[in-house]
């Protein structure tokens, strides 16, 4: 974990992280208080939504309790870097609460995309109106 963030991490979970996947390919990772948070609206939805309840399956199973050590590392379980394609070089993604870790040159190829897409205002779906950068 970066140096800038090993002290937020501490203080906000006593450097307890929660690594789980998304549909994206990349892996998702959490203080252990804001993954509570997380997973406590997963569990919420209906499960007998199909949809929802794979979410639950997948985002709640492979969640995975870690710990920064000394030098603010952690060991990613072989399971989750095969399901997020990680080989040798990776991608930290701060995303506010939670960060994406992911394969570099899968970063790299999914960023071009979408900087050169010609997807325009319209194709934006209307809860992002409001949304000025």
């Amino acid at each position: 974990m970066p140096t800038r963030y090993r002290e937020s991490i501490q203080a906000r979970g006593d450097g307890k992280l929660v690594v789980t996947v998304h549909r994206d390919p990349c892996l998702l990772i959490y203080p252990l208080p804001d993954w509570e948070l997380t997973a406590q609206k997963l569990l919420s939805l209906p499960s007998m939504h199909p949809q929802a309840r794979w979410l639950q399956r997948v985002v709640v199973g492979y969640a995975t309790p870690l710990e920064l050590d000394g030098h603010g590392r952690f060991l990613l379980p072989p399971e989750l870097r095969e399901i997020a394609g990680l080989q040798r070089l990776a991608m930290l993604v701060g995303q506010g609460s939670r960060f994406e870790l992911w394969d570099e040159a899968r970063w790299n190829e999914q960023r071009d995309q979408f900087l050169k897409s010609d997807a325009g205002a319209a194709d934006l779906p209307s809860l992002l109106d409001s949304v000025s950068l």
